[in-house]
């Protein structure tokens, strides 16, 4: 769920009212920031801590004791003198005695990667950051820049503010940031993407949740794994789903293969291609075995056909636009809609998707969302895709980006969490919708469908920068790792 500072401040002095030792959270709290930071990064580097005097001092220094046990090196630059530091941050950096402070900014490095660790500011923060203070936080991003640092901010960017999102002057900009507790809501406005970076969220046990904040949500592997449903022993394939593909044209062969390969990581059953006789020849020689090609004279055709999810968009072209819609439309089960079938939807005149049969999941890119429905002026990314929804009850919106959005009329707005820059390259979107329709052949729920797709393609995204450089993840990338997400969503690692 998503909270305010004052929510999240009343649900903490709750636990206090209940005897839970603010001591005790900090310890969990920080353990967890560690955690996330060895499982995101797993080769030890150097780890320059930014403490302020406040708790979120300590929650980094309990951090970077647990690192410290990894083989992290550590350094801490500190904003103020440890005399004015609060009881529990200045215990903890007593603690590490040993570890080497700073006075000013460093200039080499012993041991690379470098990690910059944003300690400085809590929630509680409000206004333009002081010039100390500021120049703290810009000495932190010139480190980012210059070293090529990784910042891992804790529960936020310090300068950002934690309820409207938006950036002070020098806010820090976060490759990661760790929120604890809760999601704060700031963290997923449109103004604070860039300086948010990579949501991940340490959770504290002993909170209780506020039930009037559940309408929105970050994507975690402890809120999807239940959706994943368990196989039986004696299951088979047809009980994994057949899926139809309607993809791939001459010159966009690409689109329709990553599709179908990103479906059977995904756990189709049976994947279906479905082409015209110009298209057969050129793919089916380049397609993984497993998957079947169907020609067809017409992509209605499809109609008649039994499959339990269908794809349609990938590379398709616009030779055959009314035969598309017309699939669209009239198809009996659900439909994950993509790439040019989403621009075909965008100029038909006629409202298809109102007569649509089953439930469609439109997966735009902001291009293709332009098109599709036009964002009025001051509209934040979510209330676009809401007012979508709105008009189109039934079917689910998957509007691409930094920080995806799954939004469903009457279902809780979901925010993805994971990723990284070098997903934006061509071919990204295709993996996806393979990997959404396979989740819906197998039963899984549209909206939910659209989730996980979004979070296991991010987190192969990042286990394949963990060997190679983000700028190098190509999609084919993701496809091979997909099946280490899908674990790591099952085992919530």
């Amino acid at each position: 769920m998503l909270v305010t500072c004052q929510q999240m401040q009343e649900i903490e002095q709750q636990a206090f009212d209940r005897g839970i030792q603010a001591s005790d959270l900090m310890e969990i709290a920080g353990c967890g920031i560690a955690q996330e930071i060895a499982k995101l990064f797993p080769q030890p580097g150097t780890l320059i801590l930014y403490l302020g005097s406040g708790n979120n001092a300590g929650d980094a220094l309990v951090a970077a004791r647990e690192l410290q046990k990894l083989g992290w090196q550590l350094l801490a630059r500190l904003s103020a003198a440890p005399e004015v530091m609060k009881t529990l941050p200045r215990l903890h950096l007593d603690h590490l005695s040993d570890m080497p402070r700073l006075t000013a900014p460093p200039v080499r490095f012993e041991k690379y990667p470098v990690f910059a660790l944003d300690g400085l500011l809590g929630i509680g923060t409000r206004g333009e950051l002081r010039p100390a203070m500021r120049a703290m936080t810009a000495e932190l991003n010139a480190l980012r820049l210059k070293h090529h640092a990784v910042t891992v901010a804790m529960d936020l960017p310090s300068g950002l503010n934690a309820d409207t999102g938006i950036p002070c002057e020098d806010c820090v900009v976060a490759d990661l940031t760790i929120t604890i507790g809760y999601a704060k809501q700031g963290l997923v406005a449109d103004a604070a993407t860039a300086h948010v970076g990579r949501l991940a969220l340490v959770s504290l046990p002993d909170l209780e949740e506020r039930k009037d904040s559940l309408s929105r949500s970050l994507l975690t592997p402890e809120l999807m794994r239940d959706w994943l449903p368990r196989r039986a022993f004696d299951f088979h394939k047809g009980q994994a789903g057949r899926v139809g593909i309607l993809a791939g044209s001459p010159g966009f062969l690409g689109a329709a293969e990553m599709a179908c390969r990103g479906a059977l990581r995904a756990g189709a059953g049976l994947v279906t291609l479905i082409v015209k006789e110009d298209t057969y020849s050129l793919l089916a020689t380049r397609l993984p075995p497993e998957v079947m090609v169907k020609v067809v004279n017409d992509y209605r055709e499809v109609l008649s056909m039994r499959f339990d999810a269908l794809a349609i968009g990938p590379g398709l072209g616009f030779a055959h636009e009314a035969e598309i819609l017309d699939v669209i439309r009239d198809a009996v089960c659900s439909a994950v809609v993509d790439a040019d079938a989403i621009t075909m939807l965008a100029q038909s005149p006629a409202p298809i998707l109102l007569g649509a049969r089953a439930a469609r999941l439109l997966t735009p890119h902001v291009g293709e969302m332009d098109r599709l429905w036009t964002r009025n002026s001051g509209m934040t990314r979510q209330a676009w895709a809401a007012s979508w929804t709105v008009c189109h009850p039934g079917h689910t919106l998957l509007l691409k980006g930094a920080r995806t959005i799954i939004d469903t009329d009457g279902e809780p707005t979901h925010y993805n969490t994971t990723g990284h820059p070098g997903m934006a390259t061509g071919g990204m979107g295709d993996v996806l919708t393979g990997v959404s329709v396979a989740l819906i052949g197998q039963g899984i729920p549209v909206h939910q469908a659209g989730a996980i797709g979004a979070w296991v393609c991010g987190r192969a995204a990042e286990m394949a920068a963990q060997s190679q450089a983000q700028i190098s993840v190509l999609p084919t990338d993701v496809i091979d790792h997909l099946g280490r997400a899908f674990l790591d969503l099952q085992s919530g690692a």
